[in-house]
Order: structure tokens, then sequence, then C-alpha cells
């Protein structure tokens, strides 16, 4: 066992765990529990997010409802659900996630299986410090289409292309947004306020919309 402390993320991480094992801790600790899980076959880490991590992933979530709103689109969040396939011993709890181009196919849903039901359309990683697993590797085993990495610093897009993901100027769920005016936006939430930044962030949305 290897446990790690920073400002941002507590991290342990277990290794030689069995799917089984795996699928034990999930239901033992709960959808309730703070902590977050990442599964690379047979390396678990275990994943506390604090202050420097949970507000840039509270902003984005803002931007990407806004952004849906906005722009009319329909879209279901699923928060930090366990995403997680046996058949590929893979699984993860990104920052957030979303439906939106596959949205209708789980609407009313109350339970995901992704053995059989598509995975989200957009996952957000934020990673403040570097984590000992291969997570673009789990999200792409699982066909996540559209990843946005955030280190708290620098933001990237990534698309899925043939089991690879390739980083990638425009968002492919919000073909309107490029990574450099999110980014634009991320670094205006360190020094700017909540709603002030949100209202400024429509707005944008808004004008582009016109253009």
């Amino acid at each position: 066992m290897i446990s790690t402390s920073t400002p941002a993320e507590q991290r342990t991480v277990l290794r030689n765990i069995s799917w089984q094992t795996f699928e034990t801790l999930l239901k033992e600790t709960g959808e309730d529990r703070g902590s977050r899980f990442a599964y690379d076959g047979g390396t678990l880490e275990i994943m506390t997010p604090l202050f420097e991590h949970e507000n840039p992933k509270i902003q984005l979530d803002r931007f990407i409802v806004a952004l849906a709103e906005e722009l009319k689109v329909e879209i279901k969040s699923a928060g930090s659900t366990t995403l997680k396939r046996e058949a590929v011993k893979r699984g993860i709890e990104p920052d957030n996630c979303y439906y939106i181009q596959n949205e209708p196919a789980v609407r009313g849903r109350q339970q995901l299986d992704l053995e059989t039901d598509p995975p989200p359309d957009l996952a957000i990683e934020i990673d403040i410090t570097s984590s000992s697993i291969n997570k673009s590797g789990i999200y792409s085993a699982l066909s996540v289409p559209e990843l946005w990495r955030y280190n708290g610093r620098v933001l990237k897009f990534y698309q899925l292309v043939e089991g690879q993901y390739v980083e990638c100027e425009f968002s492919i769920a919000f073909p309107l947004v490029s990574v450099s005016e999110m980014s634009r936006f991320i670094e205006q939430s360190k020094t700017m306020g909540e709603i002030a930044l949100l209202k400024s962030f429509r707005a944008w949305v808004r004008e582009k919309m016109i253009l």
C-alpha cells in the first residue's frame, strides 16, 4: 500500500486487488463516501478530493449546464457515478460525467449498466496531483467519447479515436466551445466572483450563438 497526501488530493493505492474485491468495496462503502475509486486491472486508487480539487470541478459543471441551457440541448448529469465493466476489468468514478448525444437512451433511467448501456458522452477529470492510475486508459476501455482533463493549470480536451485519446481544440459535445476559450473562464474563476463569472459565461455563449 502506498499513501500520499497533498493540499488538493489524498490518494491511497492498493495493488493486486481482484475484481470481486473491487465490487465488494463499492458495495460496502456505498455512494455517499467522500472518496472516489479508479480500478485498472488489479490496481485500485482511492482518492479523497479537497478544496483545490473540488472548486474547478464545480465551475466546469456550471459551465456545462449553462451551455446546455443556452444551446437548448438536453443533458443528463451522472456526476461521479461508478463507470465499470467487468469484461475489461476497468472502473472509474469521474469528477463529473454527462449524457448529451445519448441523453434520450438513458432518460428516466435509475441505474446504469455499461455492459449494455452506452457510456457517458463526456467525462471530466480533475487531477491537481499525478495519479498512479492510467485514467485515460480506463476511460478509453469504457469507450467514453470525450474527456476533459484539468491539472490546476492547464485544461485539455480529448476525443476517442480508434481506441486512443487524441487532444483536440473543440469539444465534440459542444462544438461551439474551444479549449482555449474554456480555459480563459477557468482562469477567471480563480479571481472572479462565481455569480459574476457565470453571468459573463452565459453572455459569451449568447454572443457566440449570434456570430
